[in-house]
Order: structure tokens, then C-alpha cells, then sequence
């Protein structure tokens, strides 16, 4: 499993602060992706345990959650990667473009954003979205803390 990009992100979960990796070899292919260079999997740097472990301990007094903006596809090394996050009592995040995830990756997870970019339904902050942000432990839909309130 490789990232291309990390970053820390105060808006992509609501009310957390997120380390965030950009996971390289996406092959859900969203039209509009304003991302396809993750598309590659030869992109990117390895993320092996011991970066995940040096950037969490980098970032612990900082961060309250790890987002992995894709990386379903590499299960086994995500479940790997959350397990360890999990260790940390730290939240953790996936984002996806499927609607869908195994039950493997959903229980180790403490949010997920499911669902592909569909541009008349425009992105999370619209009302009108398919996308959804899901706490994964109680089931309860917090899309609507994406949309603002005017």
C-alpha cells in the first residue's frame, strides 16, 4: 500500500483533527476525479508500519483521528494499518468512492464516507448528495455536519 500525499485535515471529518494519507492505486475510477493520480499504483511512497507508527507518534498531541482517503483495495494492509491506529486510541477514517465496504475494514473503522462523486448530485456539503458519512459504530448518517448552514 502506498500514499502519495499526507497532510493534516481539519475538515474532512467533522470535529476531528485528521492525519491524513492519500492512497495510491484506486481503481474505482470516479468520473471527474480531481485526484487520478492516485490511480496509479506505482505512485507514491510504501506505507509501511513503522512510518505509520512514527507519524502517529509525530502527531499525537495534535491529531484525533487517521483518515485514509481510499486503500480498500489493499484490505489486508488497511486492516493491518487500523489495527495499529486502533492500538493508539485514536478514531479512524476511510473514504471511499464505492458504496460499499467489506465488514472486515467497517469494524475497524470509526467513520466512513461511502460513494462515488456524481456531479449533479453534487459533493458531501450539498443536500442533494449520494455520498454519505457514516459513524460505523453506532450506524447513525452525519452527512448533514457537512452542510452548511446559511
Amino acid at each position: 500500500m502506498k500514499y502519495l500525499r499526507k497532510n493534516i485535515s481539519f475538515q474532512e471529518v467533522p470535529n476531528e483533527i485528521s492525519l491524513a494519507y492519500e492512497i495510491t492505486g484506486c481503481d474505482v475510477g470516479c468520473k471527474l476525479c480531481h485526484s487520478k493520480e492516485l490511480w496509479d499504483p506505482s505512485n507514491g511512497i510504501v506505507l509501511t508500519n513503522e512510518i505509520l507508527i512514527r507519524d502517529i507518534t509525530k502527531y499525537k498531541d495534535l491529531i484525533t483521528t487517521v483518515l485514509f482517503l481510499g486503500g480498500e483495495w489493499y484490505e489486508s494492509d488497511l486492516c493491518e494499518k487500523l489495527d495499529i491506529i486502533n492500538k493508539f486510541t485514536l478514531k479512524t477514517c476511510l473514504y471511499t468512492g464505492r458504496n460499499k465496504i467489506s465488514d472486515t475494514i467497517k469494524n475497524k473503522l470509526t467513520y466512513v464516507k461511502l460513494g462515488p462523486f456524481i456531479q449533479h448530485r453534487g459533493a458531501i456539503t450539498e443536500k442533494t448528495t449520494n455520498q454519505r458519512f457514516i459513524n460505523t459504530q453506532t450506524n447513525e448518517d452525519l452527512t448533514h455536519l457537512f452542510w452548511s448552514k446559511k
